[in-house]
């Protein structure tokens, strides 16, 4: 079977191993060794000195604790959207009271920074900027580097959701001065669903000191005082927690360097043989993401047909599109535990699932 969609993905077998261990203390001294020890490899990966939390949580809660951490009703953000991703951080926002200046692009494209600059240059108010580093929707990567130098040069919060890139794309956190960073455990960390992990620079804990949005279970000043004494606020998800420690250890004897090679030379792979069957790839190729290719759906493909019969006659899934995008793209997710040789297998599966579809293929 071969599980190709932007998340969950296959997680090697000594990962879901990890899972079966006994249940330990989480007030005492083992699981106190054990959370700071899981801790101080994430910070590893995310390229940063500052604080970073474990919460028990899907990536979603991870962006609601973002906001609800830094920001007050009635605050003002720029919500940069390219996507149905980019599209929840801004919803999140508004639901608490929030108001939200949105800065969207059409869908297949990436986030222009020149915009994002006059955007600030516009509103003098803004406190915060959402945006998504890699929106899985459409297969685009947005050059995070250069928007947050220009939230920097406003001196303006940064809130990413990298739930989809960090691990797998590099984002060195502290050197692009990123305040809140999400991720999720469930894309390139190669663990099972279940918990969220986040960033917190020092404005960000400035901000978190003036923030007036309710919060209990997301509280990142519970979570600090916790952590220092080697626990959690809450009960964590210990199983989901021992996968991930394997999995960091993966990561650790592979090398940030190489996974993110790794990732590119996939990804690249992914989107020649695609090309290689007559299809297009959905984004501006400039901005194609290196953990999910969105391709363009023919005119004569249904595209619920072509899934179907990969999942039930080939042992492939793949994803198709979301919301104003469902039956026009589908989409093969290639991060985390991932090689070509999967790539490979995608591709043939496709070569003879197409014409049946009626796609032809050269």
């Amino acid at each position: 079977m071969q599980l190709r969609i932007p998340g969950p993905t296959p997680c090697p077998e000594q990962v879901l191993g990890a899972m079966g261990k006994q249940m330990i203390n989480h007030r005492g001294k083992q699981f106190g060794e054990f959370i700071h020890q899981v801790t101080d490899n994430l910070k590893g990966v995310f390229q940063t000195k500052g604080d970073v939390f474990i919460l028990t949580s899907s990536g979603t809660g991870g962006m609601e604790a973002a906001v609800v951490n830094t920001l007050s009703p009635g605050d003002k953000v720029l919500a940069i959207s390219n996507g149905f991703f980019g599209e929840r951080f801004g919803e999140i926002a508004q639901m608490f009271g929030v108001e939200v200046d949105w800065l969207r692009f059409d869908w297949g494209k990436a986030a222009d920074p020149q915009e994002v600059r006059d955007a600030l240059k516009n509103n003098n108010l803004i406190k915060a900027v959402l945006v998504t580093h890699n929106e899985t929707s459409t297969g685009v990567t947005s050059d995070l580097a250069s928007i947050s130098a220009i939230v920097k040069e406003f001196d303006k919060l940064i809130l990413v959701d990298a739930i989809s890139s960090l691990g797998s794309i590099d984002l060195p956190v502290d050197t692009w001065q990123c305040d809140v960073v999400v991720t999720a455990s469930q894309k390139g960390w190669m663990t099972p669903p279940g918990l969220a992990m986040v960033s917190m620079s020092q404005k960000a804990w400035q901000a978190h000191a003036q923030a007036r949005l309710p919060r209990y279970y997301w509280d990142f000043s519970k979570a600090k005082s916790f952590l220092d004494i080697g626990q959690t606020p809450w009960t964590p998800a210990l199983s989901t927690l021992y996968a991930l420690t394997v999995a960091l250890e993966l990561m650790k004897q592979e090398g940030l360097p190489n996974i993110f090679a790794r990732h590119a030379k996939v990804a690249k792979a992914a989107r020649q043989r695609v090309k290689s069957l007559d299809l297009s790839i959905f984004p501006d190729e400039e901005f194609a993401s290196n953990t999910v290719t969105a391709i363009k759906a023919p005119d004569a493909v249904e595209v619920s047909q072509l899934l179907q019969i990969l999942r039930e006659e080939c042992g492939v899934t793949l994803s198709g599109g979301q919301q104003r995008l469902a039956g026009k793209i589908f989409r093969i997710g290639h991060l985390g535990w991932v090689s070509e040789a999967d790539i490979d297998e995608v591709i043939a599966a496709l070569r003879v699932t197409l014409p049946r579809v009626g796609h032809k293929v050269p």
